[in-house]
């Protein structure tokens, strides 16, 4: 297929090949190894992502004899701090599936994008999501996985209390109470724990009119709106306990999605692995658009990981070769139906949107057009992650206030920017 390569590139790629087989990364008989550190998105060794991996390495094996590809599966609690410590170490992979890219790539460490793919191949990556994987408009980092967020509701707990689904705030609130006369042990989950707060953070501020940065790319995460947002959930939702038994600081996601599937949760927001996991023990599950403060939210949040190339092996050839492979429309559409998630290529969306059986999953990909993401491209973004994480959940705690905990978070955002930016200045 035809590369976006120059001479010099091709030279490089050369010398990386014998460079390759003279030692670091090879067999001595000519192969080449590609180490790959992937992260795991089952839930029980009958699924692991392993088995994906080993499937699909075995094919490419098989057409390729002179390239093999070593995978290492971790789970995400592991796989990012076990990328960064071989990077320390002086042994970065030549492969990384992992959640960030960004600290890599303005260190130099990475291959760009079209160094490495096929021009089609890099052009069917979704617009948005390609353009997420850029740092200073440079893609280094290419999406393997995406998935949007929609209001979960249980169906029938919304019959018995005589509700509809809400299109507005003032709408979801009347619901949680109505919910909460019924008996429901949590009208809406609220989890701001630090598993992933950062998540439904993104989610209440999308649909309160704003984001975590602003429409120029700095943060703006103490704004008005956001700050209105969060005082209108501590106030109309937290305060009338409306939120369930758990403080929304202490609640994971996991914790919350379990107690959906045991249909002890009115509302929610969720991905498609809880409409799975819901519909096996029975819920009847409804989704909508997040409402918004006056009406449906006009974009939802949606969350990618990202597969990166390191230069240190030099395997820029096999490497891309192998991604070229990856990213083969069977290979996503088949990841993406193994693990409920959406398809990062616009062939297999297409293919996904048509097919019967991959219904449940048309009102995420209607989504993901609009979909707006973290702000992945900024170094500082791992960090600035962490502190929402461990902070956030305080502003709704019963002596918290939301402004200063946004107004701390943004200090902290800006401080952690202007450090990287530092970092950065001295390293070029």
């Amino acid at each position: 297929m035809q590369r976006r390569r120059t001479g010099m590139i091709a030279a490089v790629s050369a010398l990386g090949m014998t460079a390759a087989l003279g030692g670091c990364g090879g067999t001595g008989s000519g192969e080449v190894t590609l180490k790959l550190v992937a992260a795991d998105y089952g839930d029980s060794d009958a699924n692991s992502s392993q088995k994906y991996w080993d499937s699909l390495v075995k094919e490419y094996e098989d057409a390729h004899p002179d390239v093999k590809v070593d995978v290492s599966v971790y789970s995400w609690n592991d796989v990012d701090r076990k990328v960064k410590e071989m990077v320390v170490a002086g042994d970065a992979p030549d492969l990384a599936q992992i959640g960030a890219y960004a600290d890599y790539a303005a260190k130099g460490d990475l291959y760009q994008a079209d160094e490495l793919l096929s021009i089609p191949t890099q052009a069917d990556f979704v617009a948005q999501l390609a353009d997420a994987g850029k740092v200073k408009r440079t893609q280094y980092g290419m999406p393997f996985a995406a998935s949007t967020r929609l209001l979960f509701y249980n169906k029938k707990l919304f019959t018995a209390a005589g509700l509809t689904p809400p299109t507005t705030w003032s709408e979801l609130a009347a619901d949680a109470a109505a919910l909460k006369e019924e008996g429901v042990k949590t009208p809406y989950a609220l989890p701001l724990g630090p598993e992933e707060a950062q998540a439904e953070t993104m989610q209440w501020l999308l649909s309160g009119g704003d984001s975590y940065t602003s429409a120029v790319g700095t943060y703006g995460i103490d704004s008005p709106q956001n700050i209105k947002t969060f005082t209108w959930l501590k106030d109309e939702l937290v305060g009338k306990g409306l939120t369930g038994p758990v403080a929304p600081g202490k609640l994971n996601r996991a914790a919350a999605f379990a107690a959906f599937a045991r249909g002890e949760v009115g509302m929610l927001n969720g991905h498609p692995s809880l409409m799975k996991a819901a519909t096996a023990k029975g819920v009847d599950v409804g989704m909508v658009p997040m409402p918004g403060a006056e009406g449906s939210t006009r974009s939802a949040m949606g969350v990618a990981d990202w597969m990166m190339a390191f230069k240190k092996n030099g395997h820029l050839s096999q490497i891309g070769d192998f991604l070229d492979f990856v990213y083969d429309e069977k290979n996503v559409l088949a990841f993406s139906r193994e693990y409920d998630l959406l398809p990062v290529t616009t062939s297999a969306s297409r293919t996904m949107s048509t097919a019967a059986r991959d219904k449940d999953l048309a009102p995420f990909l209607e989504e993901l057009p609009t979909a707006q993401l973290y702000p992945v491209g900024k170094t500082s973004w791992a960090q600035v992650s962490a502190d929402i994480k461990q902070r956030i959940g305080t502003a709704l705690a019963a002596n918290g206030s939301p402004a200063t905990v946004l107004t701390e978070l943004q200090a902290q955002a800006n401080s952690e920017e202007a450090a990287e930016n530092n970092a950065e200045s001295s390293a070029e």
